[in-house]
């Protein structure tokens, strides 16, 4: 038992509360490639082609720049066992998709895809998104042709750029999992 009121297995911790915020940065000398700062940790990470803007489009590559809050971790049970997060959790199915198409009514949304249609897949051969966590970006509203699909995912073993996303290792993903919740803001400057 712990002391005080509380055994001690209802205590909480700061490290178990989730972060207020998180920021994301780019690398000096180096638009693709940047800093996650969450609370003392500070984790590397690859950025859009386009670096960071204010000003993005369908396309061009950039990591938007702004505040935004996850949404949900989109993840591969049949690879991984299911993480420890604050974060809605779903399992990543074969037809599950992601809406690119400014003209479709599903423009930056997730949608479901059989075979041979359109979208971009979020069940991937490669790892990069084994684990995806869903932000914010262009959804209140939805504006067609400012950009889709930004997520927070793996990156490639290289830390080559993405396509808009921010990537990073897959422990550096795991621990940052176990600390944001639905109220972290990210900050991505």
């Amino acid at each position: 038992m712990g002391s005080g009121l509380f055994p001690r297995t209802y205590r909480t911790t700061l490290r178990d509360r989730p972060l207020s915020a998180i920021r994301i940065h780019a690398a000096g000398g180096n638009p693709n490639r940047g800093w996650l700062v969450a609370g003392t940790q500070v984790i590397p990470v690859a950025l859009g082609r386009g670096g960071i803007k204010s000003n993005k489009f369908e396309g061009d590559g950039a990591t938007p720049r702004g505040v935004f809050h996850p949404i949900k971790l989109w993840w591969r049970a049949d690879r991984h066992p299911r993480p420890r997060t604050l974060l809605p959790v779903r399992a990543i199915s074969n037809t599950d998709a992601w809406s690119e198409d400014p003209s479709d009514r599903h423009y930056n949304m997730p949608i479901q895809r059989t075979g041979g249609q359109a979208g971009d897949r979020l069940k991937r051969e490669d790892n990069l998104y084994d684990y995806i966590i869903e932000i914010d970006y262009n959804t209140k509203p939805r504006i067609a042709g400012r950009g889709s699909a930004v997520f927070l995912h793996l990156a490639r073993d290289n830390f080559s750029p993405t396509a808009g996303c921010v990537g990073m290792t897959k422990s550096a993903m795991l621990r940052l999992l176990s600390r944001i919740g639905p109220s972290t803001r990210i900050v991505i400057v």
